[in-house]
């Protein structure tokens, strides 16, 4: 029989993604407070990358702890322009402003996913992509913001690139879905070896 398998995470995304490959699980998002996590490993120095997956590895963790046996996912993203740490805009006043700082420049996303089973981690996957935004007029921030700012509230940097987020960028150098916010092919790859997904 197969392992019962738990996201970790209220991502529509990262739900979406695992739904579409097929994959079979049930969603219980964890009650992590990722912002002292943030504040706490940025005041030791940590890469952004060593964050997402850090946070990615306590939301497994901590959800698996009343499910045991279950093969838990835990996945977190960060954005990183020049040093500055992005978070998901909070109003689409914070949406306008996110596309203020970003366009014009290249910022990179980084990734990770974890899966933990009975209290410890058993496979984890890291990865980046990186974004160059355009510059872009006011008006089209004004309509963007007009049009999908309450969609976007919920995505790091304010965009979707597999929707309407793709006008913003001049170019994109990784996998679309780390940039949407979870290594895919590589968990897969692990959920078949486990044999939740058959070879």
């Amino acid at each position: 029989m197969p392992d019962d398998l738990v996201l970790a995470s209220g991502s529509a995304t990262r739900r979406r993604l695992l739904e579409s490959a097929g994959v079979t699980f049930r969603v219980q998002p964890s009650g992590v407070d990722e912002e002292e996590v943030k504040r706490s490993l940025r005041a030791r120095g940590a890469d952004a990358l060593d964050v997402a997956e850090t946070l990615a590895e306590i939301k497994a963790l901590q959800v698996g702890s009343s499910q045991p046996h279950a093969l838990v996912i835990g996945a977190d993203q960060m954005l990183d322009c020049q040093g500055v740490w992005f978070d998901k805009p909070s109003s689409t006043k914070a949406v306008a402003d996110h596309l203020r700082r970003l366009m014009g420049r290249s910022h990179r996303l980084a990734t990770a996913a974890v899966i933990c089973s009975d209290g410890r981690r058993i496979w984890h996957h890291r990865a980046e992509a990186w974004l160059s935004m355009r510059s872009l007029s006011e008006a089209f921030v004004k309509d963007y913001v007009e049009r999908f700012g309450e969609e976007v509230c919920g995505s790091i940097g304010a965009y979707r690139l597999e929707e309407i987020g793709a006008q913003l960028f001049s170019a994109v150098e990784g996998d679309h879905f780390v940039i949407q916010g979870l290594p895919l092919l590589p968990l897969l790859g692990f959920l078949r070896e486990r044999g939740v997904l058959m070879r």
